[in-house]
Parts: structure tokens; sequence; C-alpha cells
């Protein structure tokens, strides 16, 4: 075990309470990071620079965001595919679609290219399988990968080779080789244990952070699967992490009570925060979106 893994001590930034926490985004340009309460139907922020934080009712379920060179933030929802103006502080659905009854978004990330990629679930616990689809610069939008009953962590290597895709429902990390996504082979799992590969996040050594739901921790993956690293986590729930700051050097977890009972709910208080520490190491740099999708003219209205 790498020894930086000593004393590295996640705090609660925010006091968010969210029942299912979900998709942080960093936004450079804002100096903000953004995520999702999906079952609270919000979005929430803060300003780690300045504490400032603030929640927006979206008034619908959004999980998974990619930061836009416009400005604003491309959100996967259950209604489609939207931007979130943060000026405005308003949500448009850009590219509608109608999801299979029962299903919502889960995770999502933009891939090397710049094409952002988002998962869809059957809200009962992935009882049925649900998708995973690509959304090009062109806007074009096609599903992908079938079969994934609880699609989590979407997170492409820095050279765009490998996309990192979770079923937590098979608690198992798959490796998928982009020019060929039927090429697969298995990551890493958890498989006998309580903890579930939940989001995850690349840094710049090409290491995988990974959320484990249930295992209240972080583990860092080597580009392997052997692991690195394990950060115990205050809450049993940690559901995804994302580096950010100007230095990308602050990792940021999101958290749930979803699912908790009242006892274990008052055991651990701060379920449903979002939590923050320095790993000392760096975030990979995500690319903005750039797609055709979204048209200055189009969010300005005319």
């Amino acid at each position: 075990m790498d020894s930086r893994t000593e004393g590295l001590k996640p705090q609660c930034l925010v006091r968010s309470h969210d029942r299912l926490g979900e998709g942080p985004c960093w936004s450079a340009r804002e100096g903000r990071l953004y995520w999702f309460d999906i079952k609270g139907c919000a979005l929430n922020w803060v300003s780690p620079d300045s504490g400032e934080a603030g929640r927006h009712d979206l008034g619908l379920r959004a999980s998974a965001a990619a930061a836009c060179a416009v400005g604003g933030l491309l959100v996967a929802t259950e209604r489609g595919l939207a931007h979130w103006d943060s000026d405005r502080a308003a949500l448009r659905i850009l590219q509608p679609m109608a999801l299979e009854p029962g299903f919502r978004t889960n995770d999502g990330k933009i891939d090397a290219h710049g094409d952002f990629w988002w998962s869809t679930m059957d809200d009962d616990g992935g009882r049925r399988p649900g998708r995973l689809y690509r959304t090009r610069r062109s806007g074009e939008t096609e599903p992908i990968i079938d079969g994934v009953n609880i699609a989590n962590t979407v997170t492409f290597t820095a050279d765009g080779r490998k996309l990192l895709l979770a079923d937590s429902q098979a608690q198992t990390i798959f490796a998928y080789d982009t020019v060929d996504l039927s090429r697969r082979t298995v990551f890493a799992h958890t498989r006998g244990e309580t903890a579930t590969p939940d989001g995850g996040a690349l840094d710049a050594e090409g290491f995988l952070w990974n959320a484990q739901w249930g295992g209240a921790r972080l583990v860092r993956y080597a580009p392997d699967g052997r692991i690195d690293r394990i950060v115990p986590m205050p809450v049993e729930q940690p559901t995804s992490c994302a580096f950010g700051g100007p230095d990308l050097q602050t990792l940021f977890v999101t958290s749930a009570w979803d699912g908790l009972s009242d006892a274990d709910r008052h055991a651990q208080p701060l379920a449903g925060g979002l939590f923050a520490f320095r790993p000392g190491v760096a975030g990979q740099p995500l690319p903005l979106f750039e797609g055709t999708l979204i048209h200055p003219e189009r969010l300005n209205g005319r």
C-alpha cells in the first residue's frame, strides 16, 4: 500500500443531506464543484475558495454532467439532455428523450475526445438492465452498451483507449477497449464483500479512485487493477468522486442516506454530505463539451 494513505481523512465540506448524492463535476470556469441529489431532484454547488454554496430545485431527476465551453453544464436527465445555465440558474432541455418507464439516468462523464457518455438504469434497484449512451460533439446520441444493470464509474484513460465501467449489481469494474467495445476484461471486483463499486475518477498517474457503496471507503486502483490505497470514509455510502480546485488536487466525494435505517442515519449524521480531501496527487484534466448540441443562440433564446 502507498504510504500516502496514512493521515488521509476526508472532511465534510457541505452538509447537503442528499438522499442520493451523485455526479460531481468540477467547473474550472466558475471555480465551482457541482453535484446532484438524484432522488431529491436537485443540483448542488460549492465554491471551495469562498465557501459559498447553493442548491437548486430542478423539478426532475438528473444525475451526471460535463462542463461546457459556452459555460454551464451539459446534464443527463430523465427527460433527456439539458443545459444548465449557471448565470440564470435555469435548466433547459435541448435533446428530449423518452426513457423506458421506471428508468432514470445514473452516471456519466466526458471522454478524451470531448464526447459525453451517460447511463440509464431501472430505478427499482437495477432490476432490469440499463444502457450506456454516447452523445457525440455532432449532437448525435446513440446507445453503446446494453445489459448493464447499474452502470457506474464511466471513466476513460487519458489516451481514450480504455473505458472503465462498473456494473454495481455485479460488483465488478470492467475495462473496455473503446476501439472494439466487444473486447471486455475484468479490471477489479468486490464480489463476496459488502462494498460495491460506484462512481470514480482517474488521477494524473492513471490510477482509478473509486467510491464504494456499502464499504465506507474509497479505493485507489493501479492501472493493472490491483489495490493501491484504501481511504476510509465516515459514511457507509460514498457514491462518486471528482477532482477539482485550481490545481485539480482536491478530491470531492458525494454520498447518500437512501436506504439507511433510522438508526444508521443517526449513527452517520454526515450521510448525504459532500466530502473533500487532498490525496497527494492531481486529477486527470477533463475536456469541455464543445458539441453542436449546444448553440449559443439557442441558449440565449434567439
